[in-house]
């Protein structure tokens, strides 16, 4: 008697998807268990045969508040809203370390996983996530010095910090759609890996992190422009709506924060469709 073919149940057919194919997400869920332990391999890997430790995640944001306060905050004399220049650059510094990080590991990450890519198959979109998703564990770390630094400056957020966890997304949003972009171009072009830091050092001069966007705004209205045109900068957008939401910082910066999450959604979808177009080629190239 013949043997009996495995049921259709039982049959996963892989097929190259073409280039204008979604990004799955669907997909990537259901490999949401190898997403978890990528993420704890990325923290263990960059924490591994440290002498601090975790602590970096408080010492770098804390370390480059202190240089801040120093040569901007008392020498150069640039205004902080009102707040005590250090509560104002850790402030700032713990987003945009998250995001510098963030877009440093994610650029990186394809090409570092060349021999998982090479021998199995799964979702590549996981790496990248991966790499984005590990970085809020040093964001979780670094947050309570911040509220220390509150209760010493005798500064206390009010309701608007409720919407945190909104800007916190957004800022989630802005660096996995530049690392998807980065990623996939820096398998074709090894050039990116010398790219990144140059870009992460600019776009620190370009966002709100040193000074607040009240200096900026008015420049540019002098100039015919809106002041939401800072917000084509994501990170603007998540600079000022953390310091408004977590110190209560003037009023809520909503034209900021709305054209910066237009921004950042955009920068997210076409990340993940031209990440979705070229990944096929990964394995060959990479």
């Amino acid at each position: 008697m013949a043997e009996s073919l495995p049921s259709v149940a039982e049959i996963t057919v892989i097929e190259p998807q073409g280039r204008l194919a979604g990004p799955r997400l669907r997909e990537v869920w259901a490999y949401r268990e190898l997403l978890y332990f990528l993420v704890w391999r990325d923290v263990k890997v960059r924490y591994k045969q440290t002498v601090l430790g975790a602590a970096w995640a408080i010492l770098q944001p804390l370390a480059t508040a202190a240089v801040f306060t120093i040569f901007f905050g008392r020498l150069a004399g640039i205004p902080s809203d009102g707040l005590p220049y250090p509560l104002f650059a850790y402030a700032g510094l713990l987003v945009w370390t998250f995001f510098a990080q963030g877009l440093a590991q994610s650029s990186a990450s394809v090409v570092g996983s060349a021999n998982l890519i090479t021998k199995v198959y799964f979702p590549r979109l996981v790496i990248p996530f991966s790499a984005v998703l590990s970085g809020l564990l040093d964001l979780a770390i670094a947050t309570p010095l911040l509220v220390v630094m509150m209760a010493y400056y005798r500064v206390w957020p009010g309701a608007a910090i409720v919407a945190a966890p909104f800007v916190l997304a957004l800022a989630l949003l802005a660096v996995t759609g530049v690392g998807l972009w980065l990623s996939a171009l820096n398998v074709e072009y090894r050039d990116v890996r010398f790219v990144v830091p140059f870009l992460v050092q600019l776009w620190l001069f370009v966002t709100p992190v040193i000074y607040p966007a009240s200096v900026v705004t008015p420049r540019l209205e002098r100039l015919g422009l809106p002041g939401w045109v800072l917000g084509l900068n994501p990170m603007a957008g998540v600079v000022e709506g953390f310091r408004w939401a977590t110190l209560g910082t003037g009023a809520a910066p909503v034209s900021l924060l709305s054209a910066s999450a237009v921004v950042a959604l955009v920068l997210c979808v076409t990340g993940a469709l031209y990440f979705r177009s070229v990944e096929r080629s990964f394995a060959d190239v990479v």
